[in-house]
């Protein structure tokens, strides 16, 4: 590992993707436990009001557009560790992708609620499913409006692991989730 300084810091952050030359690396977790670990992730996508009632309506040209978002978003979370280099490839238990309309956005609201027991966690994963979601409602709509934005992906909470619990307030109720997810495994 390399000592590298993150800024207004003076003490080094280890850094475990990197070897003691700077070189990426996968990380080693071989020797570490397998514990239930969730990830939940959220996307937003913002569109005309028009695009947004057409979308809702079931009248965009290329057909229904939020369950292709929300199957490609799934799909993807199991695709994540050919799509992003140094993740490890995890077996996940659970995908839970849903899609809020927003009117005041006007837009969606993308989450993602990922589930293993494994090695390491699931951040990426649900990531990885709220962006291919985003980008795949963004496809299935650019014939009705070439400006929809994608914006704010961000990890929303994250449970189990060495770091901790870290989390902020989300649309679908997280303590529910993560209390069926320890029961489930």
């Amino acid at each position: 590992m390399q000592d590298n300084f993150l800024p207004n810091q003076t003490k080094p952050v280890n850094l475990t993707h990197l070897d003691t030359t700077g070189s990426a690396q996968m990380v080693d977790v071989s020797s570490k436990e397998a514990t239930v670990r969730t990830a939940v992730a959220m996307a937003r996508v913002r569109m005309q009001p028009e695009t947004l009632a057409a979308i809702q309506a079931g009248n965009a040209p290329k057909g229904d557009v939020l369950a292709t978002a929300r199957i490609a978003g799934i799909m993807a979370a199991k695709q994540t560790a050919n799509l992003i280099p140094l993740c490890h490839p995890l077996p996940l238990q659970k995908i839970e992708l849903q899609i809020f309309p927003q009117p005041e956005l006007p837009g969606y609201e993308i989450q993602a609620k990922v589930k293993t027991k494994a090695e390491t966690g699931v951040e990426m994963e649900a990531l990885t499913a709220v962006s291919v979601a985003a980008l795949t409602l963004y496809d299935m709509a650019k014939a009705l409006e070439k400006s929809i934005v994608i914006e704010s992906i961000r990890l929303v909470s994250k449970r189990g692991g060495k770091s901790g619990d870290f989390g902020s307030e989300c649309r679908i109720q997280e303590t529910e989730y993560i209390q069926q997810s320890q029961g489930d495994l």
